[in-house]
């Protein structure tokens, strides 16, 4: 990911930027019912990194397999570079733990720039202490072997009734989630800084009490002259 497109990304919203996705004809790919562990105040952005977990099956999924070194959940953490948000299939399924507080400090000291689950995660009172944007469903106290079994990880994945591609660009804020296909993340990046500067214009107008009929979207061609002298006058 160019730093300039990380950048311009950390600076817009989920919202400004479903709009952006959806003028290319891309309607689905906000995260559905995965909320922040902890607002941060500043937007997760970075290729996705993925795991993908299955139903547990007893005679497979018992507690010694966390001692397996190849173990998926625990290499996965172990193999998610620097920069990247681990992304993870859970089925929706937020009963058991996708992960707990270990796991997820353990991404934030190899420097990920965030974790999102589907499911849920366990520790999450101290998960929202981290310096790391961590995004579930809800908290889960129950390990991941009651209900979930790791299976695999850097591959293609659904998360929320999203599908999720190893190196999509992964972008949280406050709010939501939402992946950006890496191949337009670029312009993407670009047409959403665009449209915030628009946005924040028009909010300022609404403020002073102007009408949005015309305004919103700018079809009164005086809008464009006066969102041109207030661009000036902010040197945005």
């Amino acid at each position: 990911m160019k730093p300039e497109t990380r950048d311009k990304l950390s600076r817009v919203s989920v919202a400004t930027l479903c709009t952006a996705l959806f003028k290319r004809g891309l309607r689905n790919q906000t995260i559905q019912d995965v909320h922040p562990v902890a607002r941060k105040g500043r937007n997760m952005v970075g290729p996705a990194f993925t795991l993908r977990y299955i139903p547990a099956r007893e005679d497979l999924n018992g507690i010694e397999v966390f001692k397996n070194p190849n173990h998926p959940q625990r290499a996965g953490v172990e193999a998610c570079p620097p920069g990247a948000v681990m992304v993870m299939d859970s089925r929706k399924d937020p009963r058991a733990a996708s992960a707990g507080g270990i796991l997820v400090t353990r991404l934030m000291v190899r420097g990920a720039a965030g974790v999102v689950t589907d499911g849920g995660f366990r520790d999450s009172p101290e998960i929202a202490t981290l310096d790391i944007p961590a995004y579930h469903n809800r908290p889960s106290s129950p390990t991941n072997l009651t209900l979930h079994q790791a299976l695999e990880f850097d591959i293609p994945i659904g998360c929320g009734d999203v599908a999720v591609w190893p190196g999509d660009v992964v972008v949280g804020d406050d709010e939501a989630v939402i992946i950006i296909p890496k191949a337009i993340a670029d312009e993407i990046a670009d047409e959403a800084v665009e449209m915030t500067v628009f946005e924040d214009f028009v909010t300022e107008e609404v403020r002073n009490g102007k009408t949005i009929i015309g305004l919103y979207p700018p079809t009164n061609p005086e809008t464009h002259i006066n969102f041109a002298a207030w661009r000036t006058k902010t040197g945005r």
